[in-house]
């Protein structure tokens, strides 16, 4: 069987993982073997924390919005509750939004949460 070189083909593979690996510290942005290892551990890391992002910023809005609720006088499932039963359809983004920025928005969303239980 003939002997076949790589060439550009594995230059063009190496590259592409180097590039991957802009800014990493020493080795890991020089040295293929080290650089492809680190490349596939920052891929994990992504991965799992794009997922984790999202468990954080959720708990982030109900601390939120519990904060502003206990201010008026409720707990969170009590308002949550009361949202429901309104059918008001704000998501914990929005109700921790308004929490934070807008105030009496906020305080007018609770009332007519209150008033339709």
């Amino acid at each position: 069987m003939p002997r076949v070189k790589t060439g550009y083909v594995r230059r063009r593979r190496h590259h592409k993982v180097l590039k991957a690996t802009k800014g990493y510290w020493g080795g890991r942005h020089r040295l293929i073997r080290t650089a492809k290892t680190a490349v596939m551990r920052a891929g994990m890391s992504a991965w799992r924390d794009r997922r984790r992002k999202k468990r954080e910023f959720r708990a982030l809005w109900i601390a939120r919005i519990n904060a502003a609720a206990r201010q008026r006088g409720l707990s969170y499932s009590k308002l949550t509750g009361a949202l429901r039963k309104a059918n008001i359809d704000l998501n914990r983004a929005m109700l921790a939004y308004l929490a934070l920025e807008d105030p009496q928005a906020f305080d007018a969303v609770v009332k007519k949460a209150l008033a339709a239980q």
